[in-house]
C-alpha cells in the first residue's frame, strides 16, 4: 500500500518564547502557556500525545506512555509570520526578513496602490481587521473607498463591505496591488470582505490571499515532480503562490477545515495532505482572546480522535505550528517563539528534543514518501 503523510498547522500555536526572542520584542510571550494558566484548559487527546512532555504546562498531565513522539521546533529564519513559517515547514527557509510598514505605506507607495488598483483607499494604517473596519466600514458605505491596512506582519490587506464592492472587483484590486507591493518585498495581499451593518460588521470568508512564490524548491514540489499526490485544505496553497498542490480544498474555519481534512483522508490514500487551522491565530491569538483560543484548542481536541482513527500503518501525522501569537501579550502581533511537534508514526514513541528548523517537519514528510528533502533533518532519524 502506498504511503500517506497529513501535516496539520494549528496556526499560531507557540510554546515559549525562543532564546532571541528579546530582539522581536517577544521576551516572555508563551502562546499555550499563558492560556493554559488563565484558562481551565481540558485536551486529553493532544495531553496523551505528550505536548505536556515538551515542556511543564499547568493543568496539562504529562502521560508516562505518550500515544506520539514529542518535541518542539525552532524558526531557523528571520521571521515569525505565516509565509516564513511555512515556508520552512517545507524546507525553504527565509533569511532576508519581509518587508513590514508598521506605520501604514509610504505616500509614493499608495500612490503607486491608486494607480494600479484605480481607486484612492481609506485608512492605511496599521490595526487589527475586525478594529478597523467597525472604526472606517461606515465611511466605506458611503464613499465607496476601499479599507487600507497593514500589521506588524509583512502584509497588504484590502477590506470591502460585499454590498458596495463586489468580490470579484475586490480581488481584482488586490491582485494589481500584489504586482505592485512585492516589489518592496511584502509577503502577501488579503482580501478581506465584510458583511453587516455599522456596529455589527463581520467579515466573511471569502477571504483571498496572493502571496510571494519561495524563491527555491519546497518539500511540496519535489513531490510533485515525482508524481506523489499533494493537497492543500484551507489557506495553506495561496501561502507559496498556489505552487506546489495538485488539488486544493477550499474551507474557511477550523470547523470546516477539519471537516474537509477528515473527507480527504477518506479519499486519498496516498502522498501529501496539509492543513492549516486558521482560527487560532485569526480570531483569538491577534484579537488576544485567551477564552475564545481555549475554546477552540478544547474543539480541536474533541475532534482529533476523528482524524487518528483514519491513519494506518502506512501514515505518518504530524500536528504543529508557523510561528506564536500570545493572546495574553502586548500589541497584537505574532510572537518568536518554539512551536510544539506531536508526530504519530509506525514504531517506537520517543523524545524528538528541541529542533534546529522547522524545516525538520517538511524533511519527514520527504522522508517518508520517499523524495530528497530540500533542507531539514527528518524526524524519523536520530538527532
Amino acid at each position: 500500500m502506498a504511503r500517506r503523510a497529513t501535516l496539520v498547522v494549528l496556526d499560531s500555536l507557540g510554546i515559549g518564547a525562543m532564546p532571541d526572542a528579546d530582539v522581536w520584542g517577544d521576551a516572555g510571550a508563551d502562546t499555550l502557556g499563558h492560556i493554559a494558566e488563565r484558562v481551565p484548559l481540558s485536551i486529553p487527546n493532544l495531553a496523551g500525545m505528550g505536548i505536556g512532555l515538551i515542556r511543564p504546562l499547568y493543568g496539562v498531565p504529562a502521560p508516562a506512555q505518550p500515544d506520539a513522539s514529542w518535541g518542539r521546533a525552532a524558526t531557523a529564519g528571520n521571521g515569525k509570520d505565516t509565509v516564513a513559517g511555512h515556508w520552512e515547514l517545507a524546507c525553504c527557509r527565509v533569511d532576508e526578513r519581509f518587508a513590514v510598514f508598521e506605520g501604514g505605506f509610504p505616500p509614493e507607495v499608495v500612490a503607486e496602490l491608486e494607480h494600479a488598483c484605480g481607486t484612492a483607499f481609506l485608512g492605511n494604517v496599521a490595526a487589527s481587521g475586525t478594529e478597523i473596519i467597525e472604526r472606517l466600514g461606515e465611511e466605506h458605505l458611503t464613499t465607496g473607498l476601499p479599507i487600507l491596512y497593514t500589521s506588524a506582519d509583512s502584509v497588504l490587506q484590502l477590506a470591502a463591505h460585499e454590498a458596495r464592492v463586489p468580490l470579484d472587483a475586490l480581488y481584482r484590486m488586490c491582485e494589481a496591488a500584489f504586482e505592485v507591493i512585492r516589489r518592496y518585498r511584502v509577503a502577501r495581499v488579503i482580501a478581506r470582505p465584510f458583511v453587516g451593518e455599522p456596529g455589527s460588521f463581520r467579515r466573511t470568508e471569502a477571504r483571498r490571499d496572493f502571496a510571494l512564490t519561495p524563491p527555491a524548491d519546497t518539500v511540496m514540489d519535489r513531490l510533485l515532480a515525482a508524481g506523489i499526490p499533494t493537497t492543500s485544505i484551507g489557506k495553506v496553497k495561496s501561502i507559496y503562490g498556489d505552487r506546489g498542490f495538485s488539488r486544493g480544498v477550499k474551507a474557511g474555519n477550523n470547523g470546516t477545515i477539519t471537516q474537509a481534512l477528515l473527507d480527504v483522508l477518506d479519499e486519498q490514500h496516498e502522498g501529501f495532505i496539509f492543513a492549516n487551522l486558521v482560527d487560532f491565530d485569526m480570531l483569538y491569538g491577534h484579537r488576544r482572546d485567551p477564552k475564545g483560543y481555549a475554546a477552540a484548542l478544547e474543539t480541536f481536541d474533541q475532534r482529533l480522535p476523528e482524524i487518528r482513527r483514519r491513519m494506518g500503518p502506512d501514515d505518518i501525522l504530524i500536528l504543529t505550528a508557523d510561528h506564536g501569537n500570545d493572546p495574553t501579550f502586548h500589541g497584537s502581533d505574532h510572537t518568536r517563539e518554539y512551536v510544539p511537534v506531536l508526530m504519530v508514526a509506525p514504531g517506537e514513541r520517543h523524545d524528538l528534543g528541541t529542533r534546529r528548523s522547522l524545516a525538520d517537519v517538511g524533511a519527514t514528510v520527504a522522508d517518508w514518501l520517499g523524495v530528497r528533502a530540500p533542507q531539514g533533518q527528518s524526524l524519523l532519524e536520530p538527532l
